[in-house]
């Protein structure tokens, strides 16, 4: 045997000195890479998700219905506000001008009443376009008809009477005093309209959709229905009385009126200097209590009201058709717009009549202010 031989016999009969290895169980993995989850915890945030995502979608619904009916209360109180100041304009920029303007016509300029009571013409069919441009919501449609049918009826009155003025200045009174008196008749109706449909519609639909507090204004565009009767329409253009222009005799005899109380609802007034607090906000309705202290029956007893507040005066009228001698009657009369919490003078005057000397129990002086 060589040497080589025996070292290749040597070599092959050493055994290993390192012990044999075994194969390592591998891990299952996921998808990943990520540490695997029971079943039931997933389940769990399943569920946890779902319920997040249910809360969030009632949230976001409440959300919308609540910006949906913020938007359409709000379209309501706008429309309400602008009806409210049409209704206000309508009288103070037309109503209350063209019956000034008429009352004692016949010793002012028959041209400048012409041309006045043309331009209130106009300002009343401004305010019946204005009216039908409104933004109207779905439930103001019913008063929204009524509205325009009220505005409209107040431009055809005021065309009428403006195409019959000159004929009245003019010497032909008795047919135009009949035709003046009758087209009064169409202010009668727009405010029975406005009180009886547009007023009640806004209200009821404000109410539905559950908005308290604002009100709607009225509008009263016919101050008195004495302006329905020929006689007295005449009387109160030509600035005589009816008895008068027909020939009879001057008035004789004690004749007179007297102011006995004034209150706002059941606030009666004590004259100044004692401050009066009313209720019931700006727009206040005075009760005045009028005394026919002389000896005959009177006709057309006019009762004014000046309310100064803020530096401004807010007025307002009313004309008695008759009081009879010895009695008291009660007028209402609104006067709107006055300012709340400011010290507040108010005048309340019974104008004289035909044989009346001492008028100074005809008017008195309140102060007061008002509140909500």
């Amino acid at each position: 045997m060589s040497f080589f031989d025996d070292g290749e016999e040597e070599t092959a009969a050493r055994p290993s000195s390192r012990a044999p290895q075994r194969p390592r169980p591998r891990r299952p993995q996921h998808a990943g890479g990520a540490p695997g989850l029971d079943q039931h915890t997933l389940m769990v945030r399943r569920r946890i998700a779902a319920g997040v995502g249910v809360v969030l979608l009632i949230v976001i619904v409440l959300l919308i219905n609540g910006c949906l009916k913020s938007q359409k209360q709000q379209s309501l109180k706008d429309y309400n506000r602008n009806v409210t100041q049409l209704a206000g304009e309508s009288e103070s920029r037309v109503s209350k001008p063209l019956f000034t303007a008429l009352t004692g016509a016949g010793a002012k300029s028959a041209l400048d009443v012409e041309v006045q009571i043309d331009q209130l013409r106009v300002a009343a069919q401004s305010i019946a376009t204005r009216a039908k441009s409104l933004s109207v919501p779905t439930e103001m449609t019913g008063a929204q008809r009524a509205l325009l049918m009220a505005v409209n009826l107040r431009v055809e009155g005021m065309a009428k009477v403006a195409a019959l003025v000159p004929t009245a200045l003019g010497g032909k009174n008795k047919q135009a005093r009949t035709q003046i008196a009758g087209d009064m008749e169409i202010f009668l109706a727009s405010d029975v309209i406005y009180s009886q449909r547009v007023a009640p519609l806004i209200g009821q639909a404000l109410t539905a959709n559950g908005i308290q507090g604002p009100s709607t204004a009225s509008s009263r565009f016919l101050p008195n229905v004495g302006w329905l009767d020929p006689a007295t329409t005449l009387s109160r253009i030509t600035g005589q009385a009816a008895s008068s222009s027909q020939g009879s005799e001057a008035v004789t005899g004690n004749h007179g009126s007297a102011l006995k109380a004034v209150s706002v609802g059941t606030n009666a007034l004590a004259p100044e200097p004692t401050l009066n607090h009313i209720s019931g906000g700006s727009n206040p309705t005075f009760t005045v209590q009028v005394e026919n202290s002389g000896e005959a029956t009177e006709t057309n007893v006019k009762v004014d009201i000046t309310v100064t507040a803020g530096g401004k005066q807010y007025k307002a009228s009313h004309v008695i058709e008759k009081t009879e001698a010895g009695k008291s009657l009660n007028v209402e009369i609104p006067v709107t717009g006055v300012p709340l919490g400011v010290a507040s003078k108010i005048q309340v005057n019974i104008e004289g009549v035909p044989g009346e000397n001492d008028m100074e129990n005809n008017k008195n002086t309140y102060l007061a202010i008002l509140g909500a």
